[in-house]
């Protein structure tokens, strides 16, 4: 099977997490455990988020006395492309010795008018308190906004157009590469390949990613084992299976399951056949079979009773083009 597996932020540092290297590091060597038994037998292409790194950047930047101005986020976002590819390719390398493994700084083209530059919505870095959120914004001008109780930063978030790596990706895959890419979304760019100030979401860029890959299954993997229904009340369960239609008519989060069943929906309807799980990274490989996880595909099935392949898990490759055209 062709896989891209996406990683949550949580995956590297949780809430509440102190933002040091050796938690990050510690949390990696966990994801790298599930991500390896995925690679078994598989072409695997995996991406991640950066919020909490690169809002990390961001506070330290702009508190630099030394710099006349704080860095941008698209640097910012290359800089923990860099960091985070490089600890997932090392753990990788200890896990799965002899396998080819590479981690390539990806861009990710946006359109400069896209209207998401005029509502800012991506959260990025810690939370504050009311006072704190206060200075912040009154000293940096950023944009704030509540997530759960407390207070976060939030920037451009537009639509991923195109991934301008798209084509070595593909070639280092079909030459059977581990691939790391389009990390934190991609550095967004505009058409002329100069930086641009937001930060693209993971997801909806790692559908891109596989849409255009031709791949046969597209793993979102977070926290949670299962994205649930009647979230937050006495009655929540986990969905086994569901339809895009039939998942974007559900009220969920728009700053953390929302963005995922877009996803998810996105690339179920532009590969038929293929099969999109939203779960937990622990449960990585049930996923795949049908064990764990909410599978969305574009195509009317039972609910789930028992585990069940799913549609490519025998092995059998899905018809695909390269360079980024899918079949």
């Amino acid at each position: 099977m062709r896989i891209v597996a996406a990683l949550g932020g949580n995956a590297l540092l949780r809430r509440g997490d102190p933002p040091e290297a050796a938690v990050q590091v510690a949390h990696v060597r966990e994801a790298v455990e599930g991500l390896a038994a995925l690679a078994a037998g598989n072409e695997l292409i995996i991406t991640h988020g950066n919020g909490p790194q690169v809002g990390l950047l961001a506070v330290e930047s702009a508190a630099d006395p030394a710099l006349s101005a704080p860095y941008p986020l698209d640097v910012l976002g290359a800089e923990t492309q860099g960091m985070i590819g490089y600890w997932l390719v090392r753990e990788l390398r200890r896990a799965l010795p002899g396998r080819e493994i590479a981690a390539l700084l990806t861009e990710t083209a946006v359109d400069p008018r896209d209207p998401a530059f005029g509502a800012p919505t991506k959260f990025i870095g810690r939370s504050y308190g009311d006072s704190e959120a206060e200075r912040m914004r009154a000293e940096h001008g950023w944009a704030m906004r509540k997530d759960g109780a407390a207070w976060r930063r939030v920037v451009p978030s537009p639509e991923p157009r195109d991934i301008v790596e798209l084509p070595t990706i593909a070639r280092l895959t079909d030459a059977g590469c581990l691939v790391v890419a389009v990390g934190g979304g991609g550095v967004p760019t505009g058409g002329d390949h100069r930086g641009i100030e937001a930060v693209v979401d993971k997801d909806l860029a790692a559908a891109l990613l596989a849409t255009r890959l031709g791949a046969d299954a597209l793993l979102l993997l977070t926290d949670v084992p299962a994205i649930m229904r009647d979230h937050g009340t006495p009655h929540a369960r986990p969905i086994g299976h569901i339809t895009p239609g039939l998942l974007r008519s559900l009220p969920l989060p728009a700053g953390s399951m929302g963005p995922k069943a877009e996803a998810a929906s996105r690339f179920a309807e532009h590969r038929p056949g293929a099969v999109a799980v939203v779960g937990a990274l622990a449960d990585a490989p049930a996923l795949l079979s049908g064990a764990a996880g909410t599978r969305i595909e574009n195509r009317h099935t039972s609910p789930r009773t028992t585990a069940s392949p799913g549609p490519g898990v025998d092995g059998r490759r899905q018809s695909r083009t390269r360079e980024g055209r899918t079949a």
